[in-house]
């Protein structure tokens, strides 16, 4: 790949999408399936112009597996994370490991890796599995549930007592604010063609604050708990206040633990709570896999599940992956290019707009065989050997991966295994509406009935 803007030049600029203004702009709003309409109609490597560049952005929509690996898969910085929504998180919500450009993130993702590998995170297991069986117990008392509201509120749980030593999902309740309202208004915001001053008040500007001020606070109360001992569970942050700044040199100061804890509550709460819903959704329309699921867990008999009992979670492992597949959290990738940079044989010229489309990736009939299709036997030993890597990319790709993808995938299997062999899920609705504010997520209500299983042989 040509990694210099001199190298770049030897390749033809990326085409033009052949569609109407109109088109282009409603094909923007929507983060899972517009890549795909702008791959159809201009190919896997298009611009998208949406107005004069003087005044409007240029978009690059990248939908192929070498386009994705030219876009993520570099480390010298040559697409960075400095798109609006990049800038708009500093602003509003403070520097983190999402939002940080390549020369300062470098350095932190370096400090805070050790927090998140895989052996480090399998400590907080007994806790998913204590929650999910827990709130397994309480949605058998009421016959029927909204599964997308119920898994926010175990993942709320699970990242409370795991990582912050406080139940959120009681505050977030207690207040009635949902804390996806910080988030989603720094992405209306960045999608937003013009921008009001960060001083006008607006409503939906106090809205954003009312929520912000319930976390921070939320943060900033188990800190105290947990400098004092008092905090019950608060792992990451005792951890936290064991690391020194890469910038400093010095110790975490709370107000740059805090905007990292914020990062680690958004990515962690929307993302494996849709996945939950999704894969819950799934298996209440399709009995024989809920059953394969359900024999799964019970055969590891009845005790809490643990780290160690993924290997004997092998079908459920493959729900995950095949929903993660179908409904990635995380449906496109963005970054901007900061030269002149060649992506799968075209040139992408330096400022312009890039988007990975995630979800397109995952549904390209060209890459997976009957892709509208949930086929969890897809992701079976075996089946990926000849998969290319940057087809499948439900954390992202690249040095920039999400760091807590070990967290999200132990919690998603525990928590769904510990669910599925306490109760039989039917699902009432037989589509899974979806929306993109931001992450992709349920856009209604996904009801199900549930009822407590009978002992599985």
């Amino acid at each position: 790949m040509a990694r210099t803007s001199a190298q770049a030049q030897d390749f033809p600029i990326a085409p033009d999408v052949p569609m109407h203004l109109i088109d282009r702009i409603r094909a923007l709003r929507h983060l899972d399936t517009g890549p795909e309409k702008f791959r159809d109609a201009g190919g896997p490597v298009t611009l998208v112009h949406i107005g004069p560049a003087r005044w409007t952005p240029t978009f690059a929509i990248v939908t192929s597996p070498q386009g994705a690996h030219d876009v993520l898969g570099g480390s010298d910085g040559s697409f960075d994370k400095e798109m609006t929504v990049h800038v708009e998180g500093r602003v509003w919500v403070g520097d983190n490991l999402f939002n940080l450009p390549h020369d300062s993130w470098v350095p932190h993702r370096r400090a805070l890796q050790p927090l998140f590998t895989k052996k480090h995170v399998a400590v907080y297991a007994d806790r998913i599995a204590e929650v999910a069986d827990t709130m397994a117990a309480e949605w058998s008392q009421g016959g029927s549930i909204d599964l997308d509201t119920e898994t926010r509120r175990l993942t709320l749980r699970v990242l409370g007592r795991s990582l912050f030593g406080t139940d959120l999902s009681e505050r977030s309740e207690a207040v009635g604010v949902p804390l996806g309202q910080v988030v989603q208004f720094v992405g209306r915001r960045a999608l937003q063609p013009i921008r009001t001053p960060t001083w006008l008040p607006t409503r939906a500007r106090h809205r954003f604050r009312v929520s912000l001020a319930v976390v921070t606070e939320t943060l900033d109360e188990a800190m105290d708990a947990a400098r004092s001992g008092a905090g019950n569970g608060a792992e990451l942050i005792k951890l936290f206040f064991e690391l020194t700044d890469p910038v400093t040199g010095r110790a975490f100061s709370d107000e740059k633990i805090r905007d990292e804890l914020l990062a680690f509550l958004f990515a962690g709460h929307d993302t494996t709570a849709t996945t939950l819903a999704y894969s819950l959704w799934q298996l209440g329309r399709n009995r024989e896999m809920q059953e394969r699921v359900a024999r799964e867990a019970a055969a590891i008999g009845d005790r809490l599940l643990r780290a160690s009992d993924i290997g004997d979670l092998p079908y459920t492992v493959q729900i995950v992956h095949e929903s993660l597949r179908m409904c990635p959290p995380a449906a496109t990738a963005a970054r901007m290019a900061m030269r002149d940079v060649e992506v799968d044989g075209y040139r992408i010229p330096a400022g312009t707009n890039t988007i990975v489309g995630t979800y397109a990736l995952h549904h390209d009939p060209s890459l997976w065989d009957e892709p509208e299709k949930f086929d969890p036997d897809r992701f079976a030993p075996g089946q990926s050997v000849e998969r290319s890597r940057w087809q499948y990319l439900p954390f992202g790709g690249g040095p920039r991966t999400c760091i807590g993808d070990h967290f999200a995938m132990l919690e998603a299997i525990l928590g769904l295994a510990s669910v599925v062999r306490k109760l039989e899920v039917e699902s009432l609705h037989d589509d899974f509406p979806v929306k993109t504010p931001f992450t992709l997520v349920a856009a209604g209500p996904v009801p199900a009935r549930v009822g407590t299983r009978a002992v599985t042989a």
